[in-house]
C-alpha cells in the first residue's frame, strides 16, 4: 500500500510510522523537516501542509491511505477534503477520546458514546472536525476513518499536572518536593503506550470495512491515578510526596488546567476495545504502564535537553499548593 502520513514523527505517530514500514507499506511522511526523528525506510516529503506552494511533490501522488496526525480545526479538514478528494481510498483523521461526553452519563465508553465536550476548545474543535468528515462521507462518499487516542505515551509522561511534554512533576519527585494528584486519586484511567497503539492503528490502514467508522485504541489495563503516580515515582526510584486536591479547586485557582483536567481526566473512564479488536483481529496491548514508563524515563534521562522544566507550570503548581494550604 502507498500510504501518506501528515506528521508521523510525534509521540504517538512515530511507532506507527515504523510499524507501517516494517509491515511492508510504501510510507511517505510529510513534515517540515524540523523533527529529529528519522523513519528508516520511509520516503520524506519536506513541506508545510498549510502552505500550498510547498505541496508540489505531494500533489503528484495518489494514495491508498492518507493519515493526518496534525489536523485540529475544521479549516484543516476542509483543506484536506479539497486536497485529497479523489486522490485517496481512505482518509484517517486522528481525533481524541476527550471528545466523548463530558461529564459522562455512563462510565464505560464505546464508540457510540456521545461526543460532547464544552469544557475544552481542543475537544470542541476535534468534534467539529469529525462532524465535517461525517458530512463528507454521507454526502459524497469521502472515505473516512476516525481514530480517537486517549492519553497515549512514548516520549511524554502521561499524567494530569506537570507532565506530558513537561518534566516538572518528575523533577519534583526527584527533588522530594510535593506533587499534586487531583481528587482523592481513586478515579480510574487508562494510559496506552504508543507501541501498543500502533498495533491497532496500523491494522486499520487499508482496512476497507473500517471506512465510515470511528475507533478508540487503548490498553485494557485500568489504573487509579494514585497508582499511576506511584508507578511513575517507582520508575524514578523515589517515593512521591503527594497532596490530593479537588479538581474544581485546582482549576479555580489555575484555570489553565481546566482543559486537561476537568475536561478530560477528572472522572473515571473505562474504554471498551471490542470494536478495534473486531476490525483488527489479534490486537492486544501488551505493555503495562510499569514497563512502558521506565522506557520513557530512560529516554528522557538519556538527554538532559529532553527534560523540559516549564517555569510557568512550576509557578502554577506552587500557587495551587500555596492557596490550598492557606499560606
Amino acid at each position: 500500500m502507498k500510504v501518506l502520513f501528515i506528521g508521523g514523527t510525534g509521540n504517538i505517530s512515530t511507532p506507527s510510522s515504523r510499524l507501517a514500514v516494517a509491515k511492508g507499506m510504501d510510507l511517505y511522511v510529510l513534515n517540515r523537516g524540523k523533527a529529529k526523528v528519522e523513519i528508516e525506510g520511509a520516503h520524506s516529503i519536506i513541506g508545510d501542509i498549510n502552505k500550498p506552494e510547498e505541496l508540489t511533490e505531494l500533489k503528484k501522488h495518489d494514495w491508498d491511505v492518507v493519515v493526518n496526525w496534525i489536523a485540529f480545526t475544521p479549516e484543516d479538514i476542509e483543506r484536506d477534503i479539497e486536497l485529497f478528494r479523489g486522490k485517496t481510498k481512505q482518509y484517517i483523521f486522528i481525533s481524541s477520546a476527550s471528545c466523548y461526553q463530558t461529564p459522562l452519563s455512563y462510565p464505560l465508553i464505546t464508540e457510540s458514546t456521545p461526543v460532547h465536550n464544552k469544557l475544552w476548545d481542543y475537544s470542541e474543535n476535534k468534534i467539529l472536525c469529525e462532524d465535517r468528515l461525517q458530512k463528507a462521507y454521507r454526502e459524497e462518499g469521502f472515505p473516512i476513518t476516525i481514530v480517537r487516542p486517549s492519553l497515549t505515551y512514548d516520549t511524554v509522561i502521561p499524567i494530569a499536572i506537570g507532565g506530558f511534554n513537561k518534566y516538572n512533576t518528575a523533577q519534583r519527585i526527584l527533588d522530594d518536593k510535593e506533587i499534586i494528584i487531583h481528587g482523592d486519586g481513586t478515579s480510574l484511567w487508562t494510559v496506552t503506550h504508543s507501541d501498543d497503539f500502533a498495533k491497532g492503528f496500523v491494522g486499520l490502514l487499508g482496512n476497507t470495512p473500517a471506512i465510515g467508522h470511528a475507533f478508540h485504541i487503548t490498553s485494557d489495563e485500568v489504573l487509579s491515578w494514585n497508582m499511576i503516580y506511584k508507578i511513575l515515582a517507582d520508575a524514578l526510584g523515589k517515593e512521591a510526596k503527594v497532596v490530593h486536591i479537588a479538581s474544581d479547586f485546582i482549576c479555580k485557582i489555575e484555570p489553565s488546567f481546566t482543559g486537561t483536567l476537568l475536561a478530560d481526566k477528572a472522572e473515571s473512564v473505562l474504554f471498551d476495545n471490542s470494536k478495534i479488536k473486531t476490525f483488527v483481529p489479534g490486537f492486544k496491548a501488551t505493555i503495562p504502564f510499569s514497563e512502558g514508563i521506565k522506557r520513557t524515563i530512560k529516554w528522557l534521562q538519556d538527554d538532559s535537553e529532553r527534560q523540559n522544566i516549564d517555569q510557568e507550570t512550576e509557578a502554577k503548581i506552587e500557587n495551587v499548593l500555596k492557596v490550598y494550604k492557606g499560606l
